[in-house]
């Protein structure tokens, strides 16, 4: 793992007269030079439109987007590349399932089902929809440690269920969800599982067969790859019984003056030139990621988690928030040191090169859930290792001195 760090150049810096210390890779990970050399081709050699031309540069983009797409298929075990749609990045993906399969299917007094813990992106198109059909939006509680008990989810859900949506792992608490066990809650109750996977596909071997998951959300820019390009995965009958919610070109079949056809999956819901640079620079990160090993990935951050929590819980004053258990959590940590904003705890670290992050989290309702107004957090990913905790667990130790000194 310390050989791959060389494989990124942006962390080869000083930040403020120190060697960076990158630990945000929940909010975006940094891209090895694998990726950026696939996408400088692209531009250098191959840039042209998709699906549109048959000349060699035209046709060279297309065999590279769609085969982004057959790598996509591959690492989440899909049955069908008809079933890989290609958006602008998880947002995206989980308003299209809302707004297209949620409107078409949600009536009066139906239920949808959630939990404390949905980033924003997976609460608030529920929300809305909510309120547009006249639905009833609950939650399912959470334990004291933020995991969530299955006779909980037993009892949230029930016959009157339509969709269930759940963050496949919590980028606050870090807990795992047993996404598997939840689905099959949801399909004996009639409803449909939608799993945001954001924080989930970087990390960890994800098959949606084996889940049985109904639709699947994530971006690229969390897993090495671009900005910009994200996935949603649907089942192939339910996308074929949703309705497009973006029009124009690229999406249709046929145009008469006053009706028009579709093309067929997954082109239907990918209106507009696409994000080409960004759905080739994914499939070389999917590339890279998968030559590593998914396994050997999430082996490594439950390694520097446990490492973390070990050396952090030292500091007196310090709050961490989530599973305790290495093995119930993914690679990051979240945590407020007492008498000490965030923010101001971020700003501290950033004087010493450590970069984390500050704030919701676009997690409010989890944070009143916490009880917080807002906390740190600390994310790790395969070009990071011990040093790079012992480093933070010094700066916090640095920050706890600074700050005690100004108020005494």
């Amino acid at each position: 793992m310390n050989e791959i760090r060389k494989q990124f150049p942006i962390l080869n810096q000083e930040v403020n007269g120190h060697p960076l210390v990158y630990l945000d890779s929940a909010a975006t990970s940094q891209k090895p030079e694998q990726v950026l050399q696939v996408v400088r081709k692209y531009y250098d050699l191959d840039n042209s439109n998709v699906h549109r031309g048959v000349h060699t540069l035209g046709n060279r983009a297309t065999d590279s987007y769609e085969g982004a797409r057959e790598k996509i298929r591959k690492f989440i075990n899909a049955n069908s590349t008809k079933e890989i749609i290609y958006t602008r990045g998880t947002t995206t993906s989980l308003n299209t399932v809302a707004s297209g399969y949620g409107r078409q299917n949600i009536q009066e007094g139906d239920e949808i089902v959630i939990t404390y813990m949905e980033h924003h992106s997976n609460l608030i198109p529920w929300q809305q929809l909510a309120k547009e059909k006249n639905a009833v939006l609950k939650y399912i509680d959470l334990e004291e440690d933020g995991t969530i008990s299955l006779d909980t989810v037993k009892a949230t859900i029930t016959p009157k269920t339509k969709i269930v949506a759940m963050t496949m792992t919590s980028n606050v608490l870090g807990t795992i969800n047993p996404i598997k066990e939840v689905a099959e809650i949801a399909h004996e109750n009639g409803a449909i599982i939608v799993v945001d996977g954001a924080q989930a596909a970087p990390h960890m071997p994800i098959d949606v067969q084996d889940l049985d998951c109904d639709f699947l959300a994530f971006s690229g820019h969390k897993m090495c790859g671009p900005t910009g390009i994200g996935v949603l995965y649907g089942k192939r009958e339910l996308l074929e019984n949703m309705e497009p919610i973006e029009f124009g070109g690229e999406m249709i079949d046929f145009v008469d003056l006053y009706d028009s056809t579709w093309k067929e999956l997954p082109w239907k819901f990918e209106g507009g030139t696409p994000n080409i640079a960004g759905a080739i620079g994914l499939g070389a990160a999917i590339d890279y990621l998968t030559e590593i090993g998914l396994e050997k990935i999430i082996n490594h951050e439950h390694e520097l988690v446990a490492y973390a929590l070990q050396e952090m819980e030292k500091i007196d004053g310090l709050h961490i928030y989530g599973p305790r258990d290495p093995e119930k959590r993914c690679g990051l940590v979240t945590f407020n040191l007492d008498g000490v904003h965030p923010h101001d705890l971020a700003t501290v670290l950033d004087m010493n090169g450590i970069a984390i992050r500050a704030g919701h989290h676009c997690a409010q309702p989890l944070m009143k859930w916490l009880n917080v107004s807002a906390t740190a957090r600390a994310s790790f990913y395969i070009y990071n290792n011990k040093e790079d905790i012992d480093a933070l667990v010094e700066g916090l130790r640095v920050a706890k001195e600074y700050f005690n000194d100004v108020f005494e």
